[in-house]
């Protein structure tokens, strides 16, 4: 058996995560506490008592997605005595969750992470003004149709794959005219459904590049340390651990494609039976099986669930 943890990007936030595992491990505890501290917010306050559009916000989703990440994996090696680096083979995230992925690993502190992701949140926020960009699931189809699509609705716009995130859900993003055209296009070309996904800016695509930029600054001053088991990249969809190429990855995935399905399909080629999804919903579980059948997956958000993984990860 060889393992990979893997961490949740935005859309698995929801009001009341994290709470639980605050209340039966001081562990856990004390990470929402750090993460407070790092942002001089009550973040926690948010995450367990919403309201959900304040958490739903961009600058508060990413870091409270890391922290309940963060709280499972400190849980595990403080209360039940599982070592990432004797557990894991490889970890890997999806976009934001390649911070918490990155965090787990040793390669950031907690509190960098933390304001990190909080700057993250609101340089893309800040990009492109509200009702000029959006984003497009498109499902049915891979993404080699997806491409032909986003291409044809571009039309001297930006629209661009921004995650591929199994073999029959790819997600689009661009401006909101271009997006606007991709049903429609998309019909001839099989797409069973376009559905418009409720974010606020359009993520991974061109348009982001002043956040690129914003993220390239923040990440200059910030220590990086060599992982203590590789991650697997979004952009390049294979192991890194140089730190100076992971803050390179890192500007980079600000406006690139997610390549979550290669992601997990390098994994699997490289020995990993058995995924573990670290943090707050199950979408990485649901989407590994249906990205590679022969492996195993589990999801790990709360008490309950730790319990029921020990047995496999001891």
């Amino acid at each position: 058996m060889a393992r990979a943890f893997v961490f949740p990007g935005q859309g698995s936030q929801d009001v009341g995560m994290g709470r639980e595992l605050a209340e039966n491990f001081p562990a856990a505890r004390e990470v929402f506490d750090e993460v407070d501290d790092a942002l001089g917010q009550k973040l926690s306050a948010v995450m367990w008592d919403g309201p959900k559009d304040t958490l739903t916000l961009t600058e508060n989703a990413q870091p409270a997605l890391m922290a309940v990440s963060m709280a499972v994996m400190r849980v595990l090696e403080r209360e039940r005595g599982i070592k990432l680096v004797d557990t894991a083979k490889f970890v890997a995230g999806h976009s934001l969750g390649e911070y918490s992925a990155l965090a787990a690993a040793g390669a950031f502190s907690l509190a960098d992470t933390a304001r990190l992701l909080k700057l993250r949140g609101k340089a893309m926020q800040a990009a492109v003004p509200v009702g000029q960009g959006a984003m497009v699931a498109l499902l049915g189809v891979g993404i080699d149709v997806a491409r032909v699509v986003a291409a044809e609705a571009a039309q001297g716009d930006v629209c661009q794959v921004a995650n591929d995130n199994e073999p029959t859900q790819v997600v689009l993003s661009g401006s909101k005219a271009a997006i606007d055209r991709v049903a429609e296009i998309g019909k001839p070309h099989g797409v069973r459904r376009a559905v418009l996904l409720p974010v606020s800016a359009p993520f991974h695509c061109a348009l982001m590049q002043p956040a690129a930029e914003a993220m390239a600054a923040a990440l200059a001053d910030v220590s990086i340390k060599t992982p203590v088991v590789p991650v697997v990249a979004n952009v390049i969809a294979s192991a890194v651990s140089d730190p100076d190429e992971i803050r390179k990855l890192l500007v980079q995935q600000v406006t690139g494609t997610v390549r979550w399905r290669e992601c997990v399909g390098y994994l699997a080629a490289n020995g990993v039976t058995d995924v573990f999804e670290i943090g707050s919903g199950k979408v990485l579980a649901g989407l590994a099986k249906r990205i590679e059948k022969s492996l195993e997956a589990m999801s790990l958000g709360t008490p309950a669930d730790i319990d029921a993984a020990i047995e496999k990860l001891a």
